[in-house]
């Protein structure tokens, strides 16, 4: 396979506009978001200021896309992707690679059912800040992407491609020994912090000088490594120890995406998180009471915002 050029990102929110950003101000990409009917039309001509530069990354319809993309980078939230899989499957050619750095455990197995899991690997992204506010976005930390295959199937030379790739854009990146163990540590991750600063209404700030801030995150990880040794993964005590120190080293200012969902009136993916360790929680009879809570409580901010 040749190396990675021509880049589609489906998502324009405050990850998918950084990595947009770190891949454009790098040598050798052509990079763009996908849209369709009317946010195609209301997006098509509109710069991007990332850091207080201004890009001018195209737009372009899946429909109409001369030729498939190596690399399909997917950064949506997961209540799009139903209906984004089309678009997806649209800009998919022999040697396209999809990257998706999408919260929760399921985005893989939906693409995948589309477009063929031989053109998937796992991937989590960590420790990025970016932030959307007022139609800018900021980013302090570019974090890491975290990618392995989906199976044992010889994809080294894929892993290699987007490794490549990943190193010239400047985005630091890890191929670990058991790529599901590292899906599990960020659905944690996710399921502690993002939920905990959206009912707190809270910037890394409050958590990393409160400690009762810390300790309802704690306890919303807690119920995940408890649901890992049901679902054979192994999570410990430690792992969150572990995101306890990346997380003290981010931006005070940061923001998680759900705090700024929460901030804008816009729908949560509290479905995907607390939602999910319900549901595992009953499938494996392990006791969730914090998440059942936690989801209760965003669910009445979701309804007090019309959404």
């Amino acid at each position: 396979m040749t190396a990675i050029r021509k880049i589609a990102i489906l998502g324009a929110g405050a990850m998918g506009a950084a990595y947009a950003a770190m891949f454009t101000d790098a040598v050798g990409f052509s990079v763009s978001f996908v849209a369709r009917g009317e946010r195609y039309e209301r997006l098509k001509n509109k710069t991007l200021t990332v850091n207080s530069k201004l890009y001018n990354v195209s737009w372009v319809h899946p429909d109409k896309v001369s030729e498939p993309a190596d690399l399909i980078l997917v950064a949506l939230k997961h209540h799009h992707l139903d209906g984004a899989v089309g678009d997806i499957k649209a800009l998919v050619g022999k040697n396209t690679t999809i990257l998706s750095v999408m919260n929760g455990l399921e985005s893989e197995e939906t693409i995948g059912a589309a477009c063929g899991m031989d053109k998937l690997v796992y991937a989590i992204a960590v420790g990025i800040d970016a932030v959307r506010e007022d139609g800018r976005f900021t980013y302090a930390s570019p974090g890491k992407i975290i990618f392995g295959p989906v199976k044992d199937d010889g994809s080294g030379t894929r892993l290699d491609r987007i490794q490549e790739a990943l190193n010239r854009a400047g985005i630091p990146n890890e191929v670990p020994a058991d790529i599901m163990r590292a899906m599990w540590w960020k659905f944690m991750i996710n399921v502690g912090i993002n939920q905990a600063s959206a009912v707190l209404r809270a910037p890394y700030g409050v958590f990393q000088s409160s400690a009762d801030a810390r300790a309802l995150m704690r306890s919303l990880m807690g119920e995940v490594v408890s649901l890992a040794r049901k679902a054979g993964i192994d999570l410990t005590e430690k792992d969150i120890d572990e995101w306890v120190r990346i997380f003290m080293s981010l931006s005070p200012t940061g923001k998680t995406s759900m705090l700024q969902d929460v901030e804008a009136g816009r729908k949560t993916e509290v479905a995907l998180f607390a939602g999910k360790v319900v549901a595992l929680g009953k499938a494996y009879c392990v006791p969730t009471p914090v998440n059942e809570t936690v989801q209760r409580i965003i669910n009445v901010i979701e309804s007090r915002s019309g959404v």
